[in-house]
């Protein structure tokens, strides 16, 4: 399909498969039926008035829901995320894989990660919620960096080479960059933020002029469009950044570093899988069933909602302020 066709009409194709996805769950919706425990509450006359307010006024409910919200929902969504999404983005921009390439190998990486899922779920019912849980958790803290540094070496090997032969350093009195900002405020502000959308490492000093160089060499700052999109700065800065060995073109990796790609992916997957396999049963008895579904969905969705919705807006300042791609 070609990008005239894709923008005219194209897009919504996968709109109109996903019906066969909706009509797949109402099908299952619809075979569904009530729990025991909830028919015999309901024979019973036991069922809540209001379940959300009774969520927070049932005795000890309160604490239920903080440690749902901070110790399960909030680091479960991080890390999906992280791995079905910041890793995506990471391979386009950061790694300049090719984009196509990119969505394949996820799309085969989120294949495989179901099986973790599986695989975690069925091991807390033999040893119990929490163990798998804090294992995922463990192992997010040791291995997420060193996964991350195996994934850009092996899609883009000779970006990274690039950057440690020619580093870039940018020095000003003025480069704080916001990441709520349309517009960043200063030309060295607006240099890191194109920066970091080209997947660039850099140094960031202070100075009392704004300068920036590569490999020691000065950087034609002078003549770039400050007063363009971003769109067109970053195009002048990758210009500038080619003459110093730096190589924008996307990268098809080889079957080899696929592999490499894949099996970082499959990390990340794991770790995952063993943090969000156990989770609905977690949840589920976590909670009286008076006030079940209420109780558990108040930190399931602002878990997921706020701390994932606002993961690649933390993750985009740290990486414009630390200079380093991989830090978010």
């Amino acid at each position: 399909m070609s990008d005239a066709v894709w923008q005219s009409w194209g897009w919504r194709v996968p709109f109109l498969l996903s019906i066969v996805l909706l009509a797949i769950s109402l099908w299952m919706r619809l075979r569904l039926s009530e729990s025991p425990v909830f028919k015999a509450m309901k024979e019973s006359g036991e069922l809540a008035g209001n379940p959300f307010v009774e969520s927070f006024t049932y005795p000890g409910n309160k604490r239920r829901i903080f440690i749902a919200l901070f110790g399960i929902a909030a680091g479960l969504t991080v890390i999906w995320y992280t791995a079905m999404f910041t890793s995506l983005g990471f391979l386009k921009s950061a790694a300049r894989m090719d984009d196509t390439w990119a969505e394949i190998i996820i799309g085969i990486g989120g294949a495989i990660g179901m099986t973790f899922y599986l695989i975690a779920g069925a091991w807390s019912d033999r040893v119990g919620r929490k163990k798998p849980i804090v294992i995922g958790y463990a192992l997010t803290l040791l291995l997420l960096f060193p996964t991350f540094w195996l994934l850009g070496s092996a899609a883009n090997p000779e970006l990274a080479a690039a950057a440690q032969r020619n580093p870039v350093v940018v020095a000003g009195p003025d480069c704080n960059y916001s990441p709520f900002a349309s517009e960043q405020s200063s030309n060295c502000a607006r240099l890191l933020s194109d920066l970091s959308a080209s997947g660039i490492s850099y140094q960031l000093d202070t100075a009392p002029s704004f300068t920036a160089t590569v490999g020691g060499a000065p950087m034609a700052i002078a003549t770039y469009p400050w007063t363009e999109k971003a769109a067109v700065r970053i195009k002048a800065l990758q210009a500038d950044l080619s003459a110093h060995g730096y190589d924008f073109a996307k990268v098809k990796p080889s079957a080899g570093r696929l592999a490499l790609v894949l099996v970082a992916l499959a990390l990340l997957m794991a770790m995952s899988g063993a943090t969000y396999g156990p989770v609905a049963a977690l949840l589920s008895e976590m909670f009286p069933p008076r006030i079940r579904y209420s109780s558990m969905s108040i930190p399931y969705h602002l878990g997921t909602g706020y701390f994932g919705g606002f993961l690649p807006l933390i993750s985009s300042y740290i990486v414009a302020r630390t200079g380093d791609p991989y830090a978010g």
